[in-house]
């Protein structure tokens, strides 16, 4: 058997954590890319939104009032938090952070110090002429490894606060309505960071003087990869913010 116990709906100070991390963010990025110096304080700064955004989601979660009434205990099958993460978003995001992943990987390896020096932060190309050119800001190691450990911690806190949700005591559809909006926030910081990352990778390979077969990457790949996460952040977000946000059962 479920749990039965009654659960209020989501209380108003859950709704405004998520929008204070929502506007937090949207502050704090404006302001790491408004005194950026190196080019591309865009990636550093969708990391800053994308943190706050899950840290307001998740602190909405804390703040969830607690099931009133005489609540049953589950039988003995251990709840798992997979039952309650939302099939359809869940597959989306993972594939999404895994094109994440093996994207800022390869830019890292093709990346190359800039005009100054600074490793990592330009992409350098011989042309069939022999003359070398190149390009940037590139999204190389310089700016892989605040993405990377951006979403190591989201990554952590959400799965923690999942398990939380899958093995305290609460009525089914919380659950399943709960987990919806923490896997959204988290997915709003990975579509966020994927849509930056090959936006980025593009303008540069698109700047290439003599990129023909970059030029076809950034059309054929990277674009269309563009796009597709920009559909994910607006899902993402529109989840986050809408207090209705609930899982079919």
């Amino acid at each position: 058997m479920p749990d039965a116990g009654t659960v209020p709906r989501p209380s108003a100070a859950g709704r405004y954590a998520r929008w204070t991390g929502l506007l937090t963010g949207l502050v704090g990025a404006r302001q790491i890319e408004a005194h950026d110096d190196l080019g591309v304080g865009i990636l550093n700064a969708i990391s800053v939104f994308g943190l706050c955004a899950v840290a307001g989601v998740l602190v909405g979660d804390a703040l969830a009032p607690r099931p009133r009434g005489t609540v049953r205990r589950a039988g003995h099958t251990p709840r798992r938090v997979r039952d309650y993460l939302p099939r359809r978003m869940t597959l989306v995001l993972l594939v999404q952070a895994g094109a994440l992943v093996v994207l800022l990987a390869v830019a890292a390896w093709v990346a190359s110090p800039d005009g100054l020096g600074r490793a990592g932060r330009a992409l350098t190309m011989r042309c069939p002429d022999g003359s070398v050119t190149r390009t940037g800001p590139w999204p190389g190691s310089h700016y892989d490894l605040p993405i990377l450990a951006a979403l190591a911690v989201s990554t952590g806190a959400c799965v923690w606060f999942l398990t939380r949700i899958a093995r305290h005591p609460g009525e089914e559809q919380a659950r399943h309505d709960r987990a919806l909006v923490i896997v959204a926030a988290w997915g709003l910081l990975v579509s966020a960071h994927l849509l930056g990352t090959a936006t980025t990778a593009c303008d540069a390979l698109m700047d290439m003087d003599c990129g023909g077969a970059a030029g076809n990457l950034a059309n054929w790949v990277l674009w269309p990869t563009a796009i597709v996460a920009l559909g994910t952040v607006a899902w993402c977000g529109f989840t986050v913010v809408s207090h209705k946000a609930r899982v079919p059962r």
